[in-house]
């Protein structure tokens, strides 16, 4: 006569454990995820906000007035820009790059231009993907923002 075996050596009840223990596995995981990372995209003063936007539309049609236009070559170590459109700027440019969902990439630089009218931006690690990048003069009257998918050894213009 066959003796049943024990319940614990058999598969099915360790099958029937296993798939809820990796659905409690993984919502502690996700609950420890939720406690150690703060949500940085969320605002305390809306109308504040709602302000300086219209300030920034307003830079941005005053940089479209002036006809501003700018290249940006990235390579793998610098960006290079070049002012190819309007009246020539000749001040320092506040250069920022903002990532659409770390925080912690964002980086700003003022850059000023070099003999040839180039401004230069040396890079710690090369940057691909998407960025939104912004050029602003260094008075703050005008601004360019535009959102490029960066791509090593290549070339954008932004107006």
């Amino acid at each position: 006569m066959n003796t049943p075996q024990v319940w614990y050596k058999q598969f099915w009840p360790w099958f029937l454990i296993i798939l809820p223990l990796c659905a409690v596995i993984a919502s502690v995981n996700l609950l420890m995820v939720a406690i150690d990372t703060q949500d940085s995209l969320v605002s305390e003063d809306y109308y504040k906000d709602g302000k300086a936007i219209n300030m920034d539309l307003r830079k941005i049609k005053h940089a479209k007035q002036l006809g501003l236009q700018f290249e940006m070559l990235v390579n793998d170590d610098e960006i290079r820009i070049v002012q190819h459109g309007g009246e020539a700027y000749l001040a320092a440019l506040s250069i920022s790059f903002f990532h659409p969902t770390l925080k912690q990439h964002d980086f700003s630089q003022v850059a000023t231009a070099d003999g040839n009218q180039v401004y230069r931006i040396k890079l710690a690690e090369p940057i691909s993907g998407a960025w939104e990048v912004r050029l602003e003069g260094f008075d703050q009257t005008w601004r360019i923002q535009q959102r490029l998918d960066l791509k090593d050894d290549a070339q954008y213009w932004l107006n």
